[in-house]
């Protein structure tokens, strides 16, 4: 699957609540460190490393957007999970896009949220 290929989404076109009923489950796929200084309150985390070993924690039957930081790891993910036969979108520009919009952000460390 070529990246024109990939199926994407924009933060804007994301619903403000995700924890509302039909929203999509965010998957994000960057690193623990990344993870721990900023994220999606509602995501899943699953390293991109991790990913094929914790495939049955992505359900097939919600509409699924995977995040990184930019965009690249996570359209990787996205064509896998595609091909896969998942109902899967790629978030545009990804955790810095997130940032850039003023969405809601959670941190492990009790600090302020930030992308790593």
């Amino acid at each position: 699957m070529s990246s024109d290929q990939i199926p994407a989404v924009s933060v804007a076109d994301l619903p403000a609540d995700l924890s509302a009923d039909g929203a999509p489950l965010l998957v994000d796929v960057r690193e623990p460190d990344e993870w721990s200084a900023g994220h999606i309150a509602d995501a899943l985390h699953i390293p991109m490393g991790e990913l094929v070993t914790r495939l049955d924690e992505v359900p097939r039957e919600q509409d699924v957007v995977v995040v990184c930081r930019s965009g690249g790891r996570s359209a990787a993910v996205t064509g896998y999970l595609a091909q896969g036969g998942w109902q899967v979108r790629n978030l545009t520009d990804g955790m810095l896009a997130w940032q850039a919009h003023g969405r809601p952000m959670v941190s492990e460390s009790g600090a302020a949220p930030r992308v790593l």
